[in-house]
């Protein structure tokens, strides 16, 4: 269908319409950004508190908060409002506490951030994320996850001091996360800083072809594949039946499945036709944006009980948040409403539709890029290493959704 009715790029140029006036002076205005952080802030500190003085228990909230509200709940805000996380990042407000504190400039650090960096350092923290989250032993215990948040904000504040905002926008890992998935969402700046609004996979397009964007999409793809996988009775005898450690074979297993995801993509796009053979080695980042729908759908696929079931959990343990039998938000006695587990047959439509619907609009973008990049005569010979791959992808996140 593309192939005959999609014949010419459609958003390489989309500039978009300026948004509502008033919208645009509200969220432009101090007074907005100052909220937004200030909420962020409070918010944060009301954790690390519960983090200090909860205790050791699942009870305690910071769990709930850390790997589903933030990890997860990112995704379904960052689509509705763009890069959503860079609003109230409590790294972010750290380091500007620290420059005014200083006399320095938050957006101007002691040295020009190395553009050949890139998106690398937010490919590392990602990936130290999913390890901890599916790979670390100790996961379920307040004293890790309080160490792994506070090197987490060290990194940031002191590559803040050194490079400035720019090295938050390219090595924050969920502020990462937030702004590639927010490519997705209506809300867009464009190149003189002006909110506008245009179609999402217009915004998309415009991603920033920075080097590691292959890197952080395969991290995202492959551990979200991996933690289906990891479920599964195939994964779970292979594990049994060898004296390696369970640790060692988890942490291959996640290496090997977003090397295999970032092996597959790399190959399928230097095979595409250019006109110089030098150029083959720059398509794989000029196509990475195309995986963020699939990203998106594997979290739909995936994560979206969790969010829905465990975010209404956390929410209660919120209410007593140092476990001492306080009411903090009146929710004492409330149960959570089980609306999806109690729905099989409809949370597995919608639990597919995620995974076809994200391959879908993923092949679209990756049509219209082949169109704007490929010589004519191999603009549609050229997408067939990029079809396979995408038709692998949608098989594979079948099979590990219904495998575990």
């Amino acid at each position: 269908m593309l192939a005959l009715a999609w014949r010419t790029p459609r958003y390489a140029k989309e500039s978009g319409r300026p948004a509502n006036s008033t919208l645009t002076r509200i969220v432009d205005s101090p007074r907005f950004t100052a909220a937004t952080r200030t909420l962020g802030f409070a918010f944060f500190l009301f954790v690390a508190s519960a983090a200090i003085f909860g205790g050791d228990s699942l009870l305690n909230p910071v769990f709930g908060v850390f790997f589903s509200w933030l990890w997860v709940g990112i995704v379904p805000l960052s689509l509705l409002f763009g890069s959503f996380y860079k609003a109230i990042s409590p790294a972010r407000t750290l380091s500007w506490l620290l420059a005014r504190a200083t006399g320095s400039d938050p957006d101007r650090g002691l040295r020009e951030y190395p553009a050949r960096l890139g998106l690398w350092p937010a490919a590392l923290g990602l990936f130290a994320f999913v390890w901890f989250e599916l790979v670390y032993p100790f996961s379920n215990e307040i004293g890790p996850v309080r160490l792994w948040f506070a090197l987490y904000l060290g990194v940031m504040i002191v590559g803040g001091a050194v490079y400035g905002s720019s090295f938050m926008a390219k090595a924050d890992p969920f502020e990462a996360l937030s702004t590639l998935v927010g490519r997705l969402s209506p809300w867009q700046r464009d190149d003189r800083g002006n909110l506008v609004v245009r179609s999402p996979l217009a915004n998309l397009s415009h991603t920033p072809r920075d080097p590691g964007l292959v890197a952080v999409t395969s991290v995202l793809l492959g551990s979200t594949a991996f933690d289906s996988f990891k479920g599964s009775p195939t994964w779970t005898r292979f594990v049994l039946s060898n004296d390696v450690s369970v640790n060692l074979l988890n942490l291959l297993g996640l290496i090997g499945l977003i090397g295999l995801v970032a092996g597959l993509f790399v190959t399928a796009s230097v095979l595409t036709g250019v006109n110089h053979p030098d150029d083959r080695w720059r398509l794989p980042s000029a196509y990475a944006h195309s995986l963020v729908p699939i990203i998106v759908g594997y979290f739909v696929a995936h994560y979206l009980s969790f969010l829905v079931e465990y975010g209404q959990t956390t929410m209660l343990h919120l209410n007593d948040p140092y476990v001492n039998g306080s009411n903090l938000l009146g929710l004492a006695g409330r149960t959570e409403w089980m609306v999806l587990s109690s729905h099989p047959t409809a949370l597995s439509v919608i639990k597919v539709l995620g995974v076809v619907v994200g391959h879908i609009f993923g092949v679209i973008a990756a049509h219209d890029r082949a169109l704007e990049l490929l010589p004519k005569r191999h603009q549609l010979t050229g997408q067939l290493s990029m079809l396979v791959v995408m038709v692998c992808f949608t098989v594979g996140g079948l099979v590990l959704l219904f495998s575990a």
